[in-house]
């Protein structure tokens, strides 16, 4: 099971991710894409799908039209972990 990021370890990992939104209730990250539109968030998801297999490591979200909200948390560590960050700036950089 991976650790629970806290303190300034989780506080320095949250800063790394400034397009993320932190929720300390949930202890989760997460972020509403906005594409061009439903083909185009159809690939992203599509893209994020084939990232998040090979890591293992699978997002809460849901899509709307041209509208992706992805939410990320390990679920087992009750909190936010190196594996969501790690997920995130890997979506971040399909972004890019």
């Amino acid at each position: 099971m991976a650790d629970r990021l806290e303190g300034e370890e989780l506080a320095a990992a949250v800063a790394r991710l400034p397009a993320w939104q932190y929720d300390p209730l949930a202890g989760s990250i997460g972020r509403e894409i906005v594409l061009a539109d439903f083909s185009a968030a159809f690939g992203f998801m599509t893209r994020v799908a084939l990232l998040a297999e090979k890591a293992g490591h699978h997002p809460d979200w849901s899509n709307s039209y041209n509208r992706v909200s992805i939410t990320l948390s390990t679920h087992s560590a009750r909190g936010l972990t190196a594996r969501d960050v790690e997920l995130a700036q890997a979506i971040d950089k399909l972004l890019a």
